[in-house]
């Protein structure tokens, strides 16, 4: 029997290492007939594998629930026994949050729920979390040739995907994942089901579109759809970027265009690597129309139009997929080794411009490494990403200004990420920021960088939402049971 000072240190002992309390949420988890991964198992060895091998993490435990009865009583364990709990559904967080971001957290692995069902009446999905996108949109073209808007890979999840923005090659027609959520049901943090749409809990709903990993576990989403088009055409354009100056002219001569006359239909990003840069794309018509839709830019660019191909749907999706599995369910182990970056920004000045052109001849193409840079045209007068009420949902980039969302990435093939290689991105990402105001740029929680503080995600994430988000928080979660290294603070509110 433990005396009042050793039992004193041994509490203390587990306060600070949350893997002490294993025996306590594994007792509790069992009770409550959770189902759980064995430490040591195989199913535990792929759950707890990051997507980025860069950041691994060990969970307390990990809860495999198949119900939403499984997860209220999952996160009812998490607070009785004083454990951080986050939601793991895809896997594919670049900072490994959904492991928790740090070691002793209960994962709750959401994989294995993935039903997905269209109501023909209503053209309403009902989704499971744990469903991964190319699952869902196998499910609605093969039950009814239905679609909503949201990213190209497959085994992305499509719980943190939309419920933090979720772009993809329909967004600028079609919006984000997160505009298709007509409704969620959600396990709060004191373990209580509630519904949340328009209608019902709106600020909770408000909050979830956007933020939603600080606020509860999505036990089932309720997405709008649209009838998949039955004729889209794919394409890309070789840039003739060669030179710092030659980046710095067109890029210039693109974000007018995509401000002010980029067609709707037309959902377009740049590819750069070391050795190419390309236009990518989607349209929705025909090869011939689309043509015609970008010309304008074509010309002004030096550029043509190859590898048109016109197909339907399902096709178009599977062209951008870089995989050979398209419906992909279940576990999953995808993994790289990789440092990542985000920006979304206004257009760029011309001293900006040709800065970050300058960096990306003189150092990006010098980098031997596997890197590359997606500049996705984000916004402008016809995207329907930023043609949403900036009041509508807490993703926080809406306004028209904002042209660009963009995805810096840099990995490794064998062994470790170099320790000198971070500054790469970073000073690359510093160049743009540094000629910019704070309403001019912010990052996207999609592409997580970790080596922000919480503070500082808070900030570039959130923007003007972010005093609301901190409200919400002290009144739903104010003992911070949904946490990670950058979850939103409730105790700055």
């Amino acid at each position: 029997m433990l005396v009042p000072f050793a039992f004193a240190v041994a509490a203390a002992l587990a306060a600070a290492d949350p893997l002490a309390k294993r025996a306590a949420i594994d007792d509790c988890l069992s009770a409550a007939k959770v189902p759980v991964d064995t430490p040591d198992s195989d199913e535990w060895k792929t759950d707890a594998n990051p997507f980025n091998q860069r950041l691994p993490y060990t969970p307390v435990a990990i809860a495999v629930p198949t119900t939403a009865e499984h997860i209220q009583a999952a996160v009812s364990c998490a607070a009785q026994v004083g454990v951080k709990v986050n939601p793991k559904a895809g896997g594919h967080s670049y900072a490994s949050f959904g492991l928790g971001g740090e070691d002793g957290h209960l994962v709750v692995e959401l994989d294995r729920m993935d039903n997905v069902t269209l109501d023909s009446t209503t053209q309403i999905a009902t989704v499971q979390p744990g469903a991964r996108l190319g699952h869902v949109a196998t499910v609605l073209y093969e039950q009814g040739k239905r679609a909503f808007s949201h990213g190209t890979c497959p085994g992305v999840g499509v719980a943190g995907h939309s419920l933090h923005g979720g772009f993809g090659f329909s967004s600028h027609l079609h919006g984000l994942a997160l505009d298709w959520i007509a409704g969620v049901t959600v396990v709060l943090a004191n373990a209580t089901v509630v519904n949340a749409s328009e209608t019902e809990n709106p600020d909770l709903f408000w909050a979830l579109r956007g933020a939603g990993s600080n606020f509860g576990i999505v036990a089932s989403f309720q997405f709008k759809t649209f009838a998949a088009p039955s004729l889209v055409t794919t394409f890309q354009v070789d840039l003739p970027w060669k030179n710092a100056s030659s980046i710095a002219s067109g890029w210039a001569k693109l974000q007018d265009w995509v401000k002010t006359d980029m067609p709707k239909e037309l959902n377009m990003r740049i590819l750069g690597n070391s050795y190419q840069t390309q236009l990518q794309g989607l349209y929705y018509g025909n090869s011939s129309a689309l043509q015609s839709a970008m010309q304008p830019i074509l010309s002004k660019l030096g550029a043509k139009l190859s590898d048109t191909e016109e197909s339907d749907w399902m096709d178009a999706f599977a062209h951008y997929a870089y995989s050979p599995t398209i419906d992909i369910t279940g576990p999953y182990n995808a993994a790289e080794t990789f440092y990542s970056k985000s920006l979304v920004t206004s257009a760029l000045p011309s001293s900006v411009l040709q800065n970050v052109s300058n960096y990306w001849v003189e150092k990006a193409r010098s980098n031997s490494r596997a890197w590359y840079i997606i500049i996705d045209m984000f916004g402008g007068a016809n995207s329907a990403v930023t043609n949403v009420p900036a009041n509508a949902t807490s993703f926080a980039f809406r306004d028209p200004n904002y042209l660009f969302l963009y995805e810096f990435y840099d990995r490794v093939y064998f062994g470790s990420y170099p320790s000198n290689g971070f500054s790469f991105l970073d000073d690359w990402v510093n160049i743009f920021t540094s000629g910019l105001n704070t309403t001019q740029w912010g990052m996207y929680i999609n592409y997580a960088d970790p080596a922000m503080s919480r503070a500082q995600a808070e900030e570039v994430y959130y923007r003007q939402n972010l005093p609301r988000l901190k409200q919400l928080k002290k009144q739903l979660d104010p003992t911070q049971l949904f946490d990670y290294p950058q979850a939103i603070d409730p105790t700055t509110a």
